[in-house]
């Protein structure tokens, strides 16, 4: 299943991608109080709650009021409101490196703040704190039990699903300290989405191409394979020290080819009017255009 949050009135509602347009549940559900609200309740809800939303589908048809043509909805975040966001650096053996980075021995992790987050289409600012924005094309784990000390052979029992982030990365900030939070934590730094994609559609997330492409140039090409620690492994070396939560998300680290890892006289890094796509297998594109900060 294919869900989304698109705005209406300035209210967040939950959407279902079909292929006769995307279905607003809450339109075609009218009457029904065991329907879920929002993409949190169905991350929630799990399983039950997933096949509420499909007996709704099926029950729905394949025209009405309630479908919308996607090319008319405006996004919201498909994750709204993550208890957590935690992210693993240096994921990807080619883009170790190409930024001359070590092989991790241990997962490498640290934070964002909801604050950063923001949707498919919506116009990202260029902070004037920054010279250096980069760009990373990144895939989402969005856990959807309660994980605590759980078994790499039973990590991804404990996922809901999948989704499309670019961890934006103001790079002269996050090297400014030892510590990189500064540089991932601007507004609108993890815009998500289009979809979020259920775990059963996706299958094995570590056989995913992943691509970057900026103003039609294609940056980023390569395959979820490549990462060092797979997504069951993070999932399990996470909950071994914090206890994940229904909705928190996990950005498993980008693939080789962002501007950082360029020789310096080559680096041109994302300015205002610059348009940048995130491609993941089965998931769909994510697409942002920067804008200045006024």
């Amino acid at each position: 299943m294919k869900l989304l949050t698109f705005i209406e009135e300035g209210q967040q509602r939950l959407g279902v991608q079909t292929a006769y347009g995307v279905l607003d549940v809450a339109r075609a559900a009218a009457g029904d109080n065991h329907v879920p609200q929002n993409v949190m309740d169905v991350i929630q809800g799990g399983q039950a709650a997933v096949d509420k939303l499909q007996s709704i589908v099926d029950q729905y048809g394949t025209s009405g009021d309630a479908l919308l043509n996607e090319s008319t909805i405006t996004y919201g975040p498909c994750v709204t409101a993550p208890n957590k966001i935690i992210c693993v650096g240096l994921n990807y053996k080619k883009h170790a490196e190409e930024t001359n980075a070590p092989i991790p021995a241990y997962p490498i992790l640290f934070n964002k703040f909801n604050n950063t987050l923001t949707s498919h289409q919506a116009e990202i600012v260029v902070p004037n704190v920054t010279k250096e924005l980069d760009y990373e094309a990144e895939l989402v784990i969005v856990i959807g039990k309660n994980t605590k000390n759980v078994s790499r052979e039973e990590a991804l029992d404990h996922v809901f699903g999948y989704c499309a982030v670019n961890d934006l990365s103001a790079r002269d900030l996050q090297m400014r300290t030892h510590q990189w939070l500064l540089g991932k934590t601007c507004d609108d730094f993890s815009p998500l989405g289009p979809y979020l994609v259920s775990a059963d559609e996706v299958g094995d997330p570590n056989q995913l191409f992943i691509r970057a492409i900026v103003n039609g140039e294609v940056r980023q090409n390569s395959n979820t394979s490549d990462m060092i620690f797979p997504c069951d492994e993070i999932v399990s070396y996470i909950s071994k020290h914090m206890t994940l939560v229904p909705g928190d998300i996990i950005l498993t680290g980008t693939p080789e080819g962002v501007v950082l890892g360029l020789p310096p006289e080559q680096r041109v890094y994302l300015q205002p009017g610059d348009v940048v796509t995130i491609e993941i297998e089965k998931l769909g594109s994510l697409t942002n255009r920067f804008i200045a900060e006024v």
